[in-house]
């Protein structure tokens, strides 16, 4: 079966890589055939590249983004116009945006306000309003009370208060991510949500096809479906380009009954519970959400769920406080959040300047990559110029060498302006949080890189003023006991190697 297995997902890959290297070889002999036709296209490519460089100039994105395609177009002027078109200009773009924007239309209304919530921060917390303003008010993303966290890491922390309350689950699971691999974590999940199933509680599964694109086989929805496990691909990947196949569904997210939901940087695979070594030791973390903010978590899933279906929801009968009153009582405030790459706002940069602005003593942050637009740079930068504490901590052990070296390309700028660097010694660090004077956290999904910020569907947490915050604080700085910081005079590149990640960090954004 283990066989079978394995034959089939190489067989898909292998298909669907031949089929991507018969389009590329096809564009390319257009191109460089010798012939009159060639000639001809080569000088209308070259015209369309010259409009093009115009047009991204023109536009209202990211300057890290448009000076990339500015100069790919510069330096390859007959693929560089055309393939910008090809990537920016698809029919599915706007067909999933179209179709969300339905969605989330149509179900917002399931995500009430609470006003006396938003009162309480006020006069608690008053620095932090207007961030709360932003993603209630802009967003449609409720601040809640009646609500406790709880902060779940490592992996090895997790991974049992996840099943014990998999295991209450009486009326639904909902669990979207992006990677899910066969091993000891999966298969121990896999035992409860077969055992819930078949006591008649609706689980549903909804997994990103490049996340998995190794470590599942194509038939897993089938397989799920024979388990009683209704199962959904999100973004099944196509030979073709396209802009959505880079809009990827990062999210890691489950919701039970609407009464607890988890939300972090722990995808459902053996490495991260370091069950299976990849890069050292790994470094992750999630939060679990107990009482009424793990609704909006419930209804972030459904959303995503229903993307494509064009029904007007009816999200009611899955809120588990619409005919009672929530008994959790009050730890802080907490607002669940999530950013989608086909709308105009950049919802995780802007939370994470919200709280940069805020800060007063201290900054801390952990992700995986750091790969930054200009803005976030200059408000981290300003930030230490002005007598804050702002610490970042990224792996020793990276997953993606070249991504790796790109971040590294950042370390200049931000400890020459008195940002503190550092590198996780024991191996990869995972998690993506945040912490501000020890008063607000964010723990999630989203790393500090231009995928995950502008690319990516994420998720997180926002919390204020629970006793969760500080145990993100705590752990936050243990990261950094166990890390290395990186010193100004390690950053004298020789001239060759500085070089090569300036061009990488050129071409980030585009990685």
């Amino acid at each position: 079966m283990r066989k079978q297995w394995f034959q089939s997902l190489l067989m898909r890959r292998a298909i669907i890589i031949l089929i991507l290297l018969v389009e590329i070889a096809s564009f390319f002999f257009l191109i460089l055939a010798g012939s009159l036709y060639s000639e001809i296209a080569s000088i209308l490519f070259r015209v369309i590249s010259v409009i093009v460089a115009l047009y991204v100039i023109s536009k209202n994105d990211k300057g890290g983004y448009r000076l990339t395609w500015v100069f790919l177009i510069l330096v390859f002027p007959v693929f560089g116009g055309v393939l910008y078109v090809f990537i920016n200009s698809q029919m599915t773009t706007t067909y999933y945006a179209k179709n969300l924007g339905n969605t989330i239309e149509n179900t917002m209304r399931f995500l009430e306000f609470d006003e006396e919530a938003k009162a309480k921060l006020a006069s608690a917390f008053p620095e932090y309003e207007k961030s709360v303003d932003y993603l209630q008010n802009t967003m449609h993303f409720p601040l809640y009370t009646n609500t406790k966290t709880k902060y779940l890491s490592p992996g090895e922390v997790f991974w049992p208060e996840f099943l014990e309350q998999l295991k209450k689950a009486e009326k639904y699971i909902f669990m979207e991510y992006f990677t899910i691999g066969e091993g000891k974590f999966w298969n121990s999940i896999l035992e409860v949500l077969k055992e819930r199933a078949a006591a008649g509680v609706d689980v549903r599964i909804m997994y990103d096809d490049m996340g998995c694109f190794l470590s599942l086989p194509s038939d897993f929805p089938e397989q799920m479906k024979k388990l009683g496990i209704k199962c959904k691909i999100f973004n099944p990947f196509r030979p073709f380009f396209t802009t959505i196949q880079n809009n990827r569904n990062h999210r890691k997210i489950t919701s039970i009954d609407g009464k607890v939901a988890f939300c972090g940087g722990l995808n459902l695979s053996d490495e991260y519970v370091n069950e299976k070594e990849r890069f050292g030791y790994w470094k992750d973390s999630a939060v679990m959400v107990e009482g009424r903010a793990a609704w909006s978590i419930t209804v972030f899933f459904l959303q995503m769920w229903n993307m494509f279906d064009n029904e007007n929801l009816d999200l009611s009968e899955y809120d588990p406080w619409r005919t009672q009153p929530c008994p959790i009582e009050d730890d802080g405030f907490v607002q669940p959040y999530s950013d989608a790459p086909i709308d105009t706002e950049y919802v995780g940069e802007n939370v994470y300047m919200h709280m940069i602005s805020s800060a007063k003593k201290s900054i801390l942050i952990s992700t995986p990559y750091l790969i930054l637009d200009e803005t976030v740079i200059s408000a981290l930068s300003l930030a230490a110029k002005s007598g804050v504490d702002v610490r970042i901590v990224t792996p020793s052990k990276y997953d993606k060498w070249m991504i790796h070296q790109a971040t590294r390309s950042y370390y200049r700028d931000l400890v020459s302006a008195g940002v503190r660097v550092f590198e996780y010694s024991p191996g990869f660090m995972h998690s993506k949080t945040m912490v501000v004077d020890d008063r607000v956290a964010i723990v999630g999904s989203v790393n500090w890189d231009y995928r995950s910020l502008y690319l990516h569907f994420e998720s997180a947490v926002w919390m204020c003023g629970t006793d969760t915050v500080h145990d993100v604080y705590q752990d936050m700085l243990k990261s950094f006991e166990l890390s290395d910081e990186v010193l100004p005079e390690e950053l004298n590149y020789h001239r060759v190697w500085s070089l090569f990640r300036l061009a990488l960090r050129l071409l980030s954004p585009i990685m």
